[in-house]
């Protein structure tokens, strides 16, 4: 399961996919943090983070698996992976994105061009003014190829 910002959750069908899941084995759900449910897709943004904060859980993983624990009476368990999830060994694939990157970074350095982060643009390896990106949130928008083929392959987004 999957549970994001953009995709409001229904608890109630995240607890029947954990559910339906865990008679074959047991259910890994990846939660984002700025992930809401539906009733809290409604609300204003300082009126859900006081709705959550009189519950007592201000992190949306470890709210979902408190309510996942209450509806299924399952044992849930929150990990959350940070920079391991990060690691392991680089692939040939890594080594020559990070050289191209590298490069492509000195080659800014050199002309002084400064305040930019190097990216990938369509295959390409470009930058973008770190003014234009800073602190900007990428949303996944709904209709999202990936999000489509991931429901297809029967990933639940709780929607």
């Amino acid at each position: 399961m999957i549970v994001i910002p953009e995709i409001p959750y229904d608890i109630d069908k995240l607890a029947e996919a954990c559910e339906k899941r865990d008679s074959k084995g047991f259910s890994i759900m990846a939660v984002a943090e700025g992930a809401f449910d539906k009733a809290e897709a409604k609300m204003k943004k300082k009126e859900r983070a006081k709705y959550r904060a009189e519950q007592g859980l201000t992190t949306a993983t470890s709210r979902i698996a408190k309510q996942i624990e209450e509806k299924t009476g399952r044992e849930t368990r929150v990990c959350i992976p940070g920079h391991m999830l990060r690691g392991g060994s680089p692939s040939a694939y890594d080594r020559v994105l990070a050289t191209k990157f590298g490069v492509h970074a000195a080659e800014l350095i050199a002309k002084e061009k400064y305040g930019y982060a190097v990216a990938m643009i369509k295959e390409v390896v470009s930058e973008n003014k770190l003014i234009d990106v800073a602190g900007k949130t990428k949303f996944v928008p709904e209709d999202d190829q990936l999000v489509k083929y991931a429901k297809d392959m029967g990933v639940s987004f709780g929607d």
